[in-house]
């Protein structure tokens, strides 16, 4: 196991910030408005990072940390390969594949598989599950449930197959702001590049996804090594 002192681990995630807060000054004003950092989230107890050694590289190395009463922090998942969108790391864009970076609250899990028995909020997806992506639309960017296509680019999660067999939420755009991506994810890899996701081995993603607690108030942290 890793362990790192709370200090150094707050350093590699104002890294992170920095260097997305540098992405956003030539992004259009609604993406400013939704880069978070990690003074947001104070609590946090569970942390996964995501690291990778330039902004145009597709894949990086994940790891899954837990900080304990003095405040070191243990690894405890990984490290391991993940892929990243095929456009690499900054600001994403409705159509960019492009993964966003900062630090982000992990909010929803779900999956095409049963709930693998995470503390997390879980759905098992059917024939009704779509995550929304119509820029406009009043649930742009969440879950819905219904017969039909919500429209646009909106992923109907059932079909989308074995690399949603476990998803985690990636809330990058808490806001639903249009045009800033819809459905960033943490999934399970096909071995390729992504949409603008977070994308590990099948077997990991389901470790994780047990491993995750909302009591700890999980966060992901996407920047450069």
């Amino acid at each position: 196991m890793l362990k790192l002192s709370m200090r150094r681990m707050w350093l590699m995630f104002a890294m992170a910030a920095l260097v997305c807060a540098a992405t956003v000054l030539v992004a259009p004003a609604p993406a400013r408005a939704d880069v978070t950092s990690p003074s947001s989230f104070p609590t946090s107890t569970q942390m996964i990072t995501v690291t990778a050694e330039s902004v145009s590289d597709t894949t990086a190395t994940l790891t899954a940390w837990e900080r304990d009463e003095s405040g070191e922090w243990t690894s405890v998942i990984g490290p391991t390969e993940a892929y990243l969108g095929s456009e690499g790391l900054g600001v994403p864009r409705d159509n960019v594949w492009r993964t966003p970076m900062g630090t982000f609250a992990l909010d929803q899990a779900f999956g095409n598989q049963p709930n693998p028995g995470t503390k997390m909020s879980y759905f098992q997806a059917d024939d009704q599950d779509w995550w929304d992506a119509l820029p406009g639309s009043p649930t742009y960017n969440s879950h819905v449930r219904q017969a039909e296509n919500p429209g646009g680019d909106s992923e109907h999660i059932l079909s989308t197959g074995e690399i949603y067999d476990y998803v985690v939420n990636i809330a990058h755009n808490p806001q639903r702001v249009a045009g800033y991506a819809a459905g960033i994810f943490l999934h399970v890899s096909n071995g390729e590049p992504t949409w603008g996701c977070v994308a590990i081995d099948r077997d990991v993603m389901r470790e994780v996804v047990q491993w995750l607690d909302p009591a700890r108030q999980p966060v992901i942290s996407i920047g450069l090594a």
